[in-house]
């Protein structure tokens, strides 16, 4: 039997293995590879890092900065001599709402405000009650109007439809607040936004607005 060494010995050239001898310059280009891999994984991770807290702070200062829409509440709301068969001859309706600006370093312009009253989605009356006007951080504005005469649209059909109302206990009225307004963040302004605010109201048999409809905020929406 022959002995391993003695096998390789009887192979031929062609079918023994064949041993590489890599020159330096291969094993200079090995660790140049090596190098530049770890190089570049550097890099991608340091920028990936970089990328990750500039989104963080990003979102932080999104959040700071992001303008809240005013808040509006309702406080008092009257429609006077509502128990009067002939309160329609010299109709009033009274109300007061706050206008609350939330933000912490964010300004908004109100280009003009007007109020106006819906009965059964129907436009009974509009008043005006800003003109141009400034709300700061954090601050609020009370607004307060009376409607009647030119303002006020109730002839005796309509006052007939408040006291058929009223003799179930209470009467419904919406409360529209519309204005234009753009936000004021340091020295940059927004683009302008239609505002519109609905307060669903409900006053009782003496006129008065229910406690049920009273303190509350009302939706805000843009346009």
């Amino acid at each position: 039997m022959n002995t391993p060494t003695q096998l390789a010995e009887t192979k031929t050239p062609e079918e023994r293995p064949i041993k590489r001898h890599h020159t330096p310059r291969y094993y200079a280009q090995r660790v140049k590879d090596s190098l530049t891999t770890r190089v570049s994984k550097l890099i991608c991770a340091v920028f990936l890092g970089l990328l990750f807290i500039v989104g963080i702070i990003t979102f932080i200062l999104w959040l700071s900065l992001r303008p809240h829409r005013p808040r509006f509440f309702i406080h008092h709301f009257s429609v006077l001599g509502l128990g009067l068969d002939n309160g329609y001859k010299n109709p009033e309706i009274v109300f007061n709402v706050t206008a609350r600006n939330s933000n912490l370093n964010i300004g908004i312009y109100y280009d003009s405000m007007v109020g106006s009253v819906y009965y059964k989605n129907q436009k009974i009356g509009s008043t005006p009650l800003l003109d141009e006007y400034y709300e700061g951080p954090k601050t609020t504005k009370v607004l307060t109007a009376a409607l009647s005469g030119e303002t006020l649209n109730v002839d005796r059909h309509r006052w007939m439809e408040f006291s058929k109302e009223r003799s179930k206990g209470a009467v419904g009225f919406r409360l529209e607040i519309s204005s234009t307004i753009r936000f004021r963040i340091s020295a940059w302004n927004s683009k302008r936004h239609g505002m519109h605010a609905n307060c669903d109201v409900s006053v009782g048999r003496d006129g008065l607005i229910l406690p049920s409809s009273k303190d509350v905020r009302c939706p805000v929406y843009f346009s």
